[in-house]
């Protein structure tokens, strides 16, 4: 095996293995941030809503509040709405009154089932990307100190773009590894070698992912479960490996 196919296989290997090592809980630190946010700003509503792989939608994957059930998993184009600005602007926005406003999406508030008075919303970014928006619906304004709610909730998008990137890394682990060994390699060919490997990596394949997370998560598990789950795998291997004409 050559040097190039080498460094390939490590770097796929630890992209496939990233999510079984990723430090649990980003999701529920996400919900909680959302939580504390609504409870902070006496809000009726807070939300997270990522830009989608090619950044054309807005996903919400994280509520709390009114209409929390039904905006979670919610798509919408990353030009529409208010947040649909904040994503294009980069820039925060606080609108008192979003019926005087052209850029509300009323049809997109209806189908949570809430339509806000007032919004205001930040991006989430990290020094790369911008990776989505964090939004408040009709918080309290009267409240001590709510004329910096917009520098307060930023707080709060910085701490939500943190564990993202953490995610982010562990889904791309190769491309990370095989980056920072590049950083510390000595010699021009070795470093052209790894950074060369490292772009030419594949993106995380989801149904490794799914089925490395879930390692993972059997890790915490009792012996009994561990037990189960070889076997159920040992299972379908042998299933797999019987069956003629399969694809590769």
């Amino acid at each position: 095996m050559g040097a190039d196919e080498l460094l390939a296989e490590i770097g796929e290997l630890a992209t496939s293995l990233g999510p079984a090592v990723r430090p649990a809980g980003s999701q529920q630190l996400l919900r909680s941030l959302t939580e504390t946010a609504r409870q902070l700003f006496g809000a009726a509503a807070c939300s997270l809503a990522l830009l989608s792989e090619d950044e054309s939608e807005l996903i919400y994957t994280t509520a709390a509040g009114e209409g929390a059930g039904d905006v979670t998993g919610l798509r919408i184009s990353s030009s529409q709405g208010i947040a649909g600005w904040v994503v294009q602007s980069g820039q925060p926005i606080a609108v008192s009154d979003v019926t005087s406003d052209p850029r509300f999406s009323r049809e997109t508030a209806e189908q949570t089932g809430y339509v806000p008075r007032s919004i205001l919303a930040v991006p989430v970014e990290t020094p790369q990307r911008l990776l989505g928006v964090i939004s408040l619906l009709d918080r309290d304004a009267g409240r001590p100190g709510a004329e910096r709610d917009i520098e307060l909730l930023s707080l709060f998008a910085d701490q939500a773009a943190l564990a993202l990137a953490s995610v982010d890394a562990f889904a791309n682990l190769g491309r990370v590894l095989l980056g920072a060994l590049a950083q510390g390699a000595a010699g021009a060919d070795l470093v052209l070698a790894l950074r060369a490997a490292a772009d030419r990596l594949p993106g995380p394949d989801r149904d490794l992912a799914a089925l490395a997370a879930a390692f993972a998560s059997l890790a915490r598990s009792g012996t009994a479960e561990r037990r189960l789950a070889l076997a159920v795998l040992t299972d379908v291997g042998d299933y797999a490996g019987r069956r003629p004409g399969r694809p590769r």
